[in-house]
């Protein structure tokens, strides 16, 4: 693989995020599953090896999936609420993309760990990322789980009731995709 690129897209996998609820009231909030439709990553290798990943995904692509919970039901006007609100706190107009950039990669006993840096909301912070890469014959999988915290990024997570439902400031960032190994 030496000098190989790889260029993955939403067609080749999935970005999502899973919010939980916080507060008094908290029983009464949805716990979110929501998808990022729009996204691009590239991973640089050299010797047979990766030395580079980076992700870009497109604020504006948040999807509202489902919100488990809750006193009843989200319905599909709540969904389009809730993604106005998601909106707001993420502000879109001035940052219209979150990214993430790794050039410190290390095999590890599932595949591999990512250390860069992660921009959200025009604030940088050091990220570490683990990768879990599988062989499945003709494709490899790349999975993996990472916790964010919003405030940390000048993120104010939503929310209502003067605090007693509150979008949990930590939500976890799930990535998946499939590489064909002919490429």
């Amino acid at each position: 693989m030496t000098g190989t690129v790889w260029h993955l897209d939403e067609s080749a996998g999935e970005l999502s995020v899973k919010t939980g609820v916080s507060g008094r009231a908290a029983k009464m909030g949805h716990r979110l599953s929501i998808a990022m439709d729009s996204w691009r990553a590239e991973v640089t290798w050299a010797a047979g090896e990766p030395i580079g990943v980076h992700l870009t995904v497109d604020v504006e692509s948040l999807r509202v999936v489902l919100g488990e919970g809750g006193v009843k039901s989200l319905s599909g006007a709540e969904k389009t609420i809730v993604r106005s609100n998601a909106m707001k706190a993420l502000d879109p107009g001035r940052f219209p993309q979150i990214c993430f950039q790794a050039n410190d990669i290390a095999q590890t006993g599932t595949g591999y760990r990512l250390a860069g840096t992660l921009e959200i909301h025009g604030k940088t912070r050091e990220c570490v990322v683990d990768a879990q890469v599988e062989d499945l014959d003709d494709v490899w999988r790349i999975s993996c789980d990472v916790d964010v915290r919003q405030t940390e990024f000048g993120v104010k997570p939503y929310s209502i009731l003067m605090g007693s439902v509150t979008v949990a400031d930590t939500v976890t960032v799930s990535f998946v995709a499939q590489q064909p190994k002919d490429v």
